[in-house]
């Protein structure tokens, strides 16, 4: 059976906010947690973006569950060996719950030092890079690197895990996912595509673990679901490389009337029919996903975690019986 999880997002919520949900998931039933990684929000409508670190340094007080970034790019905005050390500072807080989702990020967060933005091929370089040099620094030994894109000197990580810190890359398509095969601990995607999951597999992934998320919008009424979805992550239905290289929140909110709400109510769950939350979970498992989060949008936060509570959870899990 998947494992179900709840997807905090930073960029709709803030910090008191997303310690709250972390409690009323675990409440509710779901088994881990998702939180995202920005320092942009996608617009300014969704309107914050803590510093996802301090996050999680609350949520490991506040709740037991494990806890993964989906996720940190470590290459542009912040130096992998800084990333590796509050990743593994994470773990030992969590003891030992948490994982390093990783990604080639987004222009929208990572150009804000004056850096150029790369391609994609060289983000994926900068990408595998990044992660080597963070793996011998979960070691806890001196790390010394000179590599295309990063230098390290004499830096030892002293507070380590006993295990290190799983590093689960992001890809959504075929290149990155041959990345996530080849040197992976697991995958995310945000699509329910099998035959993505079967490239993973196949192409050294094994049987490690597969994660993806979806965002829905549960409310009594369904057009009023559907204007919020529309109005707070019309951002997700743009099509392209749109969403890796618009550098602010205004060129996303310049593109929004680009989406219409026949677009949202086609693409995202909207409103209180529970076959359709269903439907949209068990999507991921039959496509072979080990673990499935799902993100509220809007503010009715516990109208959702007792919807699903009550309803949506028993369900999904009564179907695999």
């Amino acid at each position: 059976m998947p494992e179900y999880g709840y997807f905090l997002s930073t960029e709709e919520f803030g910090p008191a906010d997303l310690v709250e949900q972390a409690r009323m998931a675990e409440q509710a039933g779901f088994q881990s947690l998702w939180i995202s990684d920005h320092y942009h929000p996608w617009n300014d409508a969704q309107g914050q973006s803590p510093f996802v670190w301090s996050v999680i340094g609350a949520l490991s007080n506040a709740v037991s569950l494990p806890i993964a970034t989906a996720v940190t790019c470590p290459t542009v905005r912040i130096h992998p060996a800084v990333v590796a050390q509050a990743a593994a500072t994470s773990a030992v807080m969590t003891n030992g719950r948490f994982r390093l989702g990783v990604g080639t990020g987004e222009a929208l967060n990572e150009h804000i030092l004056g850096d150029a933005w790369p391609p994609a091929h060289v983000r994926l370089e900068m990408l595998e890079e990044a992660i080597q040099v963070m793996r011998h620094l979960f070691t806890g030994e001196e790390v010394n690197h000179a590599g295309a894109h990063y230098t390290v000197e004499n830096a030892r990580l002293y507070t380590v895990p006993e295990e290190p810190v799983p590093i689960d890359i992001s890809g959504f398509g075929p290149a990155a996912t041959a990345l996530a095969a080849r040197v992976g601990d697991g995958y995310i995607t945000m699509m329910p595509d099998e035959s993505m999951v079967e490239q993973f597999r196949k192409g050294g992934g094994g049987a490690k673990p597969v994660s993806g998320g979806t965002k829905v919008c549960y409310g009594p009424d369904r057009d009023e679901a559907v204007s919020t979805v529309r109005r707070l992550w019309s951002n997700q239905l743009l099509p392209g490389e749109m969403g890796q290289v618009l550098p602010s929140p205004k060129h996303f909110e310049q593109l929004e009337p680009l989406i219409t709400e026949e677009m949202v109510g086609r693409n995202t769950v909207c409103g209180d029919a529970v076959d359709e939350h269903v439907a949209a979970l068990a999507a991921f498992a039959e496509a072979g996903f080990d673990h499935v989060y799902v993100n509220q949008i809007g503010p009715d936060q516990r109208g959702f975690f007792d919807f699903y509570r009550t309803k949506v959870l028993p369900q999904l899990q009564e179907g695999v019986r």
